[in-house]
């Protein structure tokens, strides 16, 4: 069989992931160098030449994301905002525009709106659930990229990505999905008709937060190859050990994701009419507005829950940093729970824009722990306040 054949969880352990011809060991060695030798000049082995250009264990992580996402080809980038920034300077030039949504990263939005925005880039942000609105924002004569989160940050919105991939090639534009929360195990935006996939590989498909990294995935044949020659030409590729510690990740990857999203259902449901609580955010609870919709176009809702703290600010702080076994960092996606602030923390940069996070938002990355001790661990810092 080809590693397409498989079923999800096993190319997670063997796409791209061969054993090592020379020795048998089972895990590809990791290879730590520079520059490889050539049988004369011009005479590659194995069409290696420079690691910037290409290194054996990073084309084993290619390869496996590729397999993951569905797509033909991947690219590995030191960074998610890294794989961001190669996929935008491939597809746009000054005067070109994009469609956003109101709900992101704040590194992406920052990215596009401090870095791009003043090279002649153009950007509309717009909510994304809403197609008649996304139709409204779309120059037909300028918007190149339509740029979606979902579920997104920290808001945990559903966009239908069928739906709006066909509405973004109507005009002619590249739309693009960043998959970081739910990772290929739980949503593949290609198969549902969108163009390219970016990944911050720092979070779930890393997985233990010991490695930095970000991806794009995609298709189309011209993009491919302007995407690898920005890769090698302007040059943020993953080192390899930062490849081959993403590669260990993902291989438990449908594991974890399966009790990232057991352990996140169990909170949410018991955090639901929380007298602490105004709202909570989680596509798996029937109330939330876009959960009939995630529930055909994921396999599960993932780990990652948001709530708004009655009280205001104040409030939101102070749980913020009560809790024990959720620590309080950055990032997310780690078999370890965290829980952040976005107000302060991953979006203080779009305050003051139509991202601005409210600030009474408390995000939750729910770890693969005890559920029960984790429940017990927020219950006890909502009573707290």
């Amino acid at each position: 069989m080809t590693d397409s054949e498989y079923q999800f969880a096993t190319r997670a352990i063997r796409a791209g992931q061969d054993f090592d011809p020379t020795t048998g060991s089972v895990v590809p060695p990791v290879y730590m160098t520079s520059t490889f030798v050539q049988d004369g000049i011009g005479g590659f082995r194995g069409g290696y030449e420079y690691a910037r250009g290409g290194n054996p264990t990073r084309d084993s992580l290619q390869e496996l994301l590729a397999s993951l996402e569905g797509g033909a080809k991947a690219f590995s980038f030191a960074s998610g905002l890294a794989a961001e920034d190669t996929l935008l300077r491939a597809i746009l030039k000054p005067g070109d525009h994009i469609v956003m949504g109101n709900d992101v990263y704040g590194g992406t939005h920052r990215l596009v709106s401090r870095v791009l925005v003043p090279w002649g880039v153009s950007i509309s942000t717009v909510e994304m659930s809403d197609l008649d609105a996304v139709r409204h924002a779309i120059r037909p004569d300028a918007t190149k990229i339509i740029w979606v989160e979902t579920p997104s940050n920290p808001l945990m919105k559903i966009t239908d990505i069928a739906a709006l991939a066909e509405l973004g090639h109507e005009f002619g534009a590249t739309v693009v999905v960043d998959n970081t929360f739910a990772s290929p195990y739980l949503q593949r935006p290609l198969e549902l008709g969108a163009d390219v996939v970016v990944h911050s590989t720092t979070k779930y498909l890393g997985g233990h937060s010991d490695v930095l990294g970000g991806a794009v995935v995609l298709n189309d044949a011209e993009l491919i190859e302007k995407v690898g020659f920005l890769q090698f030409g302007v040059g943020a590729v993953s080192g390899p050990m930062d490849a081959w510690l993403t590669v260990r990740g993902i291989k438990t990857l449908a594991v974890r994701m399966d009790r990232h999203s057991s352990n996140a259902a169990a909170i949410a449901e018991r955090l639901v009419g929380h007298p602490k609580l105004e709202t909570v955010y989680y596509p798996g609870l029937p109330s939330h507005p876009g959960h009939e919709l995630a529930a055909r176009q994921m396999k599960s809702f993932g780990g990652m829950i948001s709530v708004g703290v009655a009280g205001g600010p104040a409030s939101a702080k102070t749980f913020a940093e009560s809790t024990t076994l959720f620590q309080l960092a950055e990032s997310l996606g780690g078999v370890e729970s965290l829980i952040g602030y976005p107000s302060e923390m991953t979006h203080a940069s779009v305050k003051g824009t139509a991202l601005e996070v409210p600030e009474n938002i408390v995000r939750l990355s729910v770890g693969i722990e005890d559920a029960d001790d984790l429940i017990d661990d927020v219950l006890g810092a909502l009573d707290r306040l």
